[in-house]
C-alpha cells in the first residue's frame, strides 16, 4: 500500500503480474514485484493513464507505484531515494505505509507534516499526483486458503482518483474534485479518447482471491463485476467470516479481499468501480476494467449493468479471528470514552471546535524531548493524551458539507461497535478493520474500541486527503511516558531529517510557491485563503 499508499493485507503465493493493456501509451504489464527488501525511487514522468498527458509524482517510473510483497513474519528494510525535480509539485516527501502498526517503530510511520514527523509541512496530497502504489503481506498458514486457487499479482485491483491539475494548485480549491478513475492505473474521462482499459484474466473453473485497494485521494467506490457474485474474506488486513455479497462500497484507504469463482460462459465482462461523484456513469467505459476469460474475444464487454441486490453491509462483516471488541461490553463503558465531533465552515473542519495545524516540532519530538501532558504538546486542542492499556471508545459525528468521510486510525486496529447509519451496537463480533466510514447525515455516528497497547503519538484523521489537508485530523499521544522505552531505539538518522528539511530552500521544496494559489484562482473562486507555502 504506497499510501502514499502501500497497502497490506494476508496470504500466499507470489508471481509476476498479468494485468494486460492494449495501450501504446503505458506499460503492458506492471513489472516484476518487489520483495521486502528493496530500493524505490520516486520522481516525476509524464504519464496519461486516462489518455492525458500530465506530469506526476510516480514510484520507479510507474503509476500505481510497483507491488511490494513479503511472507507474514518477514522484516521490511525499504530504501526511498527522492529523485523528484519536477517544481509545480512538492519535491520533499514522506513514505507512510498504510495498513501497518509500527508497533515499537512509530518513528517510520512516515505520516508527512504531522504526529512521527519525518516531514513536518508537506501536505498529505502528493498522493493525489500519484505518489502510491500497493503492499500485501502473505500470510502462508491462512485458515481461509482453501477458498481460493489463485492470489498473486494479477489478483492484485488498484482503485483511484485521478487529477489533470496538480495537487499543490487544487488543495487551495474548496470542494475540488476528481475529473476521471483508474482501476489498475487505467480508465477514460468525459470527452476523452477511447484509452485501453485494464484487463483482469482468469480461467473458467478456478477460484480468485481478489485484493481491492482503494488508494484515492477523495471518492469511495461502487464496485461489481458482471454477473459475478463475490465472497468477502478480508477487510483492511483483518480475515472475516466469509459473506457473500453482490457489490460493495469501499471508501478511501479500504482495503478488501473478495473470491470470484469463475464459472460463467467464457466472455468478457464488465468490472465496474463507480466513484462516489456527481454525474459518474459508466458511459463509454468509464470507471470501468474488463473481467476477460482465457479463450474470450480481445474486445470490450456487451455485459449489462445491474444494480445489486445483496451489496455488502458492514454491519454483517465478522471478525473471523478472536471475535469480540475490547473492554465491557455497553456503550460508555470503557475505560475512556471519547467524543468527537467535527464541523466545516468555509472549506475547513473543526474537529471539537480546533482545525488540525502542522506542528512545527513533531509530536513525536516533543514527547522524546520531555512533554507528557496535554497542555505541553503542540498544536494546542490537537492532541489527546491516552493512558497506557487501556480500551477506549471513540464516538465520532460530523456535519456540513464532504460525508461521508473515511476515518483512519494509525498504529491500530479497532473493531466497528456501531457503524455510520445503524442504530444498534455489536460487542459480541464486529468487524475488525483501520478504516471506517463516520457516515454523511447529520445524527450519524460510529464508535469504534481499541486497546492502548502501542506507545507513542499516532494520527486519527479523514482519509479524504483534501480534507486532512483542510484540518481533520487529531493526534492520539498513547502513553507518552512510556514511549521511549517503547522504542527500538529511533535511529540517528531520524533526528536529522528536520534539521535537512528545515534547511531546503522553497525550490528546493517545490509545491509551486504563490503561482500555485494565483493558477487556482483561476479555476475558481471558492478559495482557501492564502496561506505561507514551501
Amino acid at each position: 500500500m504506497l499510501i502514499p499508499i502501500l497497502l497490506a493485507s494476508l496470504v500466499l503465493s507470489i508471481n509476476a503480474a498479468s494485468i494486460v493493456s492494449r495501450s501504446q501509451s503505458y506499460p503492458l504489464s506492471q513489472p516484476a514485484v518487489l520483495g521486502p527488501k528493496t530500493r524505490i525511487t520516486i520522481g516525476n514522468k509524464v504519464i496519461a493513464p486516462d489518455g492525458f498527458e500530465r506530469s506526476a509524482t510516480v514510484v520507479n517510473g510507474i503509476f500505481p507505484g510497483p507491488l511490494i510483497t513479503a511472507q507474514k513474519g518477514d522484516d521490511f528494510a525499504i530504501e526511498v531515494v527522492n529523485e523528484l525535480k519536477d517544481e509545480s509539485m512538492f519535491k520533499s516527501t514522506s513514505v507512510h505505509w498504510h495498513g501497518i502498526y509500527q508497533n515499537g517503530t512509530n518513528y517510520a510511520d512516515g505520516t508527512s507534516f504531522a504526529p512521527t514527523g519525518i516531514i513536518v509541512i508537506i501536505p498529505s496530497n502528493m498522493k493525489c499526483d500519484g505518489l502510491r502504489g500497493p503492499l500485501v503481506i502473505y500470510d502462508p498458514h491462512d485458515p481461509l486458503a482453501h477458498m481460493y486457487d489463485v492470489d498473486d499479482a494479477s489478483t492484485v485491483i488498484t482503485l483511484s482518483d485521478w487529477y489533470h491539475i496538480v495537487a499543490p494548485v487544487l488543495r487551495h480549491i474548496i470542494g475540488t474534485t476528481a475529473t476521471s478513475s483508474l482501476i489498475n492505473g487505467h480508465g477514460r474521462y468525459a470527452g476523452g479518447p477511447m484509452s485501453d482499459l485494464a484487463v483482469i484474466s482468469v480461467e473458467p473453473g478456478k477460484r480468485y482471491r481478489m485484493r481491492l485497494v482503494a488508494m484515492s485521494c477523495d471518492p469511495s467506490f461502487h464496485f461489481s463485476i458482471d454477473d459475478h457474485n463475490l465472497t468477502v474474506i478480508e477487510a483492511d488486513g483483518q480475515l472475516t467470516k466469509p459473506l457473500v455479497v453482490d457489490g460493495l462500497r469501499i471508501f478511501a484507504g479500504q482495503r478488501y479481499s473478495v473470491v470470484l469463482v469463475a464459472d460463467k460462459p467464457v466472455d468478457n465482462y464488465w468490472i465496474r468501480s463507480l466513484p462516489d461523484l456527481a454525474n459518474a456513469t459508466y458511459d463509454g467505459g468509464m470507471n470501468s476494467a474488463i473481467l476477460r476469460y482465457k479463450g474470450a474475444p480481445n474486445a470490450d464487454p456487451t455485459t449489462v449493468y445491474t444494480a445489486p441486490k445483496n451489496p455488502l453491509k458492514e454491519t454483517n462483516l465478522h471478525a473471523l479471528i478472536n471475535p469480540g471488541a475490547p473492554g465491557i461490553p455497553g456503550y460508555g463503558n470503557a475505560d475512556i470514552n471519547l467524543n468527537l465531533q467535527v464541523s466545516n465552515n468555509g472549506g475547513t473542519f473543526y474537529v471539537n471546535g480546533t482545525p488540525f495545524k502542522p506542528p512545527t516540532v513533531p509530536v513525536l519530538l516533543q514527547i522524546l524531548s520531555g512533554a507528557q501532558e496535554p497542555s505541553q504538546l503542540l498544536p494546542n486542542g490537537n492532541v489527546i493524551v491516552l493512558e497506557a492499556n487501556k480500551v477506549v471508545e471513540l464516538t465520532l459525528s460530523t456535519s456540513g458539507l464532504g460525508g461521508p468521510h473515511p476515518i483512519h486510525l494509525h498504529g491500530h486496529t479497532f473493531d466497528v461497535v456501531q457503524s455510520a447509519g445503524n442504530r444498534t451496537f455489536n460487542y459480541v463480533n464486529p468487524v475488525r478493520r483501520d478504516v471506517v466510514s463516520a457516515g454523511s447525515d447529520s445524527g450519524q455516528q460510529m464508535v469504534i474500541r481499541w486497546t492502548t497497547d502501542n506507545s507513542g503519538p499516532w494520527f486519527l484523521h479523514c482519509h479524504i486527503d483534501w480534507h486532512l489537508d483542510a484540518g481533520f485530523a487529531v493526534v492520539m499521544a498513547e502513553s507518552p511516558s512510556d514511549t521511549r522505552a517503547h522504542l527500538n531505539p529511533v535511529p540517528h538518522e531520524w533526528d536529522q531529517l528536520c534539521p535537512i528539511f528545515g534547511s531546503l530552500s522553497p525550490s528546493q521544496l517545490g509545491g509551486g510557491g504563490r503561482k500555485s494559489w494565483e493558477e487556482a484562482a483561476n479555476i475558481s473562486k471558492a478559495l482557501f485563503p492564502q496561506s505561507p507555502l514551501p
